[in-house]
């Protein structure tokens, strides 16, 4: 903790970086005057923290914001048919989408187990508040002991935002059909980029002259995800959901219809959704 109260965020390396670039762009559209995203406890996250966030450039995260909000939603969705779920967020880094749905739910009654690596969880403890419907696991979302901590009773919502595209091929598709396998009736939500990005950036991704996004092994186009029903025992479907429209003229009218747009799907990134069987 520095001299003014702010806790120091330097100990996060590598991916688990990751998670103060995601959350330094929520922070950024949740403070806009035409706000895109409602989520307070980013900002105030950001301002408790202790970080150079200037090392990632002049990104002013609207894409980051949209993401949350295409897996918000699609929670919501769930968690309106399943009021007493539990939600696994897998490598949740700082997300803070607990507190945005315990919020927009009325009389919210599911349950929330955090999963990421020891430094990142350290970290949210010190700065996150505690809840009795929240679980936080220490771990890496590949030690597939963190499926006994989980209560199915009432069925169950896996998030993994961020998370697939940074493991190996072989890493992601073992994850998916352990849950698959392991959650019968339950659903699971994840994002990957664009296929051409591991071919193009196989030393990851470039935002500022001082800082790199670690590259991105593993992804799929849309149509190799449409193929899973087929391939993975245990799903029953896969949804490709929609980019969700921002502000400006690119992000409210240009990328989401680029999304939609047949002759370019399979060359844009996903947001998809897995229904188990």
């Amino acid at each position: 903790m520095d001299q003014d109260g702010r806790i120091d965020a330097g100990v996060l390396a590598g991916v688990s970086e990751t998670a103060l670039l995601t959350l330094n762009g929520r922070a950024h559209q949740a403070r806009h005057p035409k706000a895109i995203i409602d989520d307070p406890m980013a900002i105030r996250l950001v301002d408790a923290i202790d970080f150079d966030f200037d090392k990632f450039g002049r990104r002013k995260g609207q894409e980051m914001a949209l993401r949350s909000l295409a897996f918000d939603r699609a929670t919501t969705r769930y968690l309106s048919r399943h009021p007493a779920a539990t939600v696994v967020a897998l490598a949740e880094g700082l997300q803070t989408s607990f507190w945005r749905l315990d919020a927009a739910i009325p009389d919210p009654q599911f349950r929330w187990v955090s999963i990421d690596l020891e430094p990142v969880i350290a970290l949210r403890r010190r700065l996150l508040p505690d809840s009795p419907r929240i679980t936080t696991l220490a771990q890496s979302a590949l030690d597939y002991s963190w499926m006994d901590a989980v209560d199915a009773t009432h069925g169950v919502f896996i998030t993994a935002e961020g998370l697939l595209m940074y493991l190996q091929p072989d890493e992601a598709m073992d994850l998916i059909a352990a849950c698959a396998s392991r959650f019968p009736g339950g659903q699971m939500i994840f994002d990957l980029p664009p296929t051409m990005v591991k071919k193009f950036a196989p030393k990851g991704v470039r935002s500022s002259a001082r800082y790199r996004v670690p590259p991105m092994p593993f992804s799929l186009s849309p149509a190799q995800l449409a193929e899973l029903v087929h391939t993975v025992p245990g799903i029953a479907a896969v949804h490709d959901l929609p980019m969700p429209r921002g502000r400006g003229f690119l992000f409210e009218r240009v990328f989401p219809a680029f999304w939609q747009f047949k002759p370019t799907r399979n060359y844009r990134g996903a947001y998809t959704l897995l229904e188990f069987c």
